[in-house]
């Protein structure tokens, strides 16, 4: 009767054939995964088993293979996730930006309007009081300021609702990104 703790020498050779091709296969796997990183590809079961020319059940039931595609997988992600974040608050930034500006655009609008509506009632007023002692000459060139000054508010006017409905779009447009950033956030915390 045989010792049951040695094997065979063509069990021990089939075994130690057996481990070299794991190792062989295990290297082609390393290889891949860091040719993958390399070219900056997506790291993924199905691309790992082609490149490295072993099945997907080798992957899957090989635990150092699949320690290592899972950690190359989740190195991937982390760097796909800063790059979004990275891009996300580049965007941000840029339409926070031009809401900001064209906010202050609505600003100045308003202030110049404000200005002119004063100088408007100013003038007015001026032409009520002095209208019996005033030249027609002077009531002309007046009524012409009097114009002049109605067309600016008129023109100011104009601009206030342009950079009002700037300032409406660029608002919507940084919820719409709002939106997106919260979506993408969803997606990757997703399984």
């Amino acid at each position: 009767m045989k010792n049951a703790a040695v094997p065979e020498p063509r069990t021990a050779a089939a075994l130690a054939a057996r481990r070299h091709k794991t190792e062989t296969a295990l290297q082609r796997v390393r290889e891949a995964i860091t040719r993958l990183r390399r070219e900056k590809a997506q790291v993924s079961v199905a691309s790992v088993a082609r490149r490295a020319d072993v099945s997907r059940t080798f992957l899957y039931d090989n635990a150092e293979a699949r320690a290592a595609v899972a950690t190359a997988m989740a190195e991937a992600g982390e760097r796909r996730n800063q790059l979004l974040a990275d891009r996300d608050d580049e965007r941000e930034a840029t339409w926070r930006e031009r809401a900001l500006n064209a906010e202050e655009g609505l600003r100045a609008a308003q202030a110049e309007i404000l200005i002119q509506r004063t100088r408007i009632g100013e003038l007015l007023g001026q032409v009520r009081d002095l209208q019996a002692e005033w030249t027609e000459e002077a009531i002309q060139r007046i009524t012409t300021e009097n114009t002049t000054l109605k067309q600016r508010v008129r023109q100011l006017t104009a601009d206030n609702r342009t950079l009002d409905e700037r300032l409406k779009a660029a608002r919507s447009n940084l919820r719409f990104q709002d939106r997106r950033v919260a979506d993408l956030e969803a997606q990757l915390a997703g399984p």
